[in-house]
């Protein structure tokens, strides 16, 4: 009960932070990432068909397919769009969840000292 307890105050306050994060702070974090790495970048640029982070620089080297024919565009504002769509979807089912286990703290609690039946058939009459 304890540790079911503990696993639902961790996931209610990550999923209050998954809903609670606003654009500005969105966008902070994904540019903290975005420098941080070097493999993501080239699997980002190849997958969303993009180059660059807010610009696209000649001297970088880009993976994605629209190099060829000069139509790229900065990977911010879809990894934005890509982003907020997932934050809210982990924060409603993590929520959704969390819920859930409150539920069962409480039925946990209610239920713990029940006596057993086959002990003492009477005991619930």
């Amino acid at each position: 009960m304890i540790i079911l307890l503990l696993v639902f105050i961790i996931q209610f306050s990550v999923s209050c932070a998954c809903l609670t994060l606003n654009k500005e702070q969105q966008s902070k974090l994904l540019e903290v990432g975005w420098n941080n790495t070097n493999n993501a970048k080239q699997d980002i640029e190849r997958n969303l068909n993009c180059c660059g982070f807010r610009n696209i620089s000649e001297e970088a080297e880009c993976s994605a397919e629209c190099v060829q024919t000069h139509t790229c565009q900065p990977c911010a504002p879809i990894m934005k769009e890509y982003s907020g769509m997932v934050l809210r979807f982990v924060g409603g089912i993590g929520l959704f969840f969390s819920f859930t286990e409150i539920l069962g703290v409480w039925l946990t609690y209610r239920y713990r000292n029940q006596k057993d039946p086959r002990a003492n058939p009477s005991a619930f009459l």
